[in-house]
């Protein structure tokens, strides 16, 4: 995991369904989204340039 010197705040995303259990997280701070699985927190978590989250999350609407 990258080191961040800002404390992640994770939320459900809004692409996660709305009752189910099979969601991700998501975290937002200057230039970097961090997303990690609901059920597996203590995975850790995967960071993305702020950018290329955005690109991803274009190409899949």
């Amino acid at each position: 995991m990258p080191e961040t010197s800002h404390t992640l705040h994770f939320r459900k995303s809004s692409y996660s369904g709305g009752q189910t259990q099979d969601c991700i997280e998501v975290a937002d701070v200057p230039g970097l989204s961090a997303v990690r699985d609901t059920k597996r927190r203590e995975d850790g978590y995967l960071a993305f340039p702020s950018s290329e989250w955005s690109a991803l999350l274009r190409s899949a609407i």
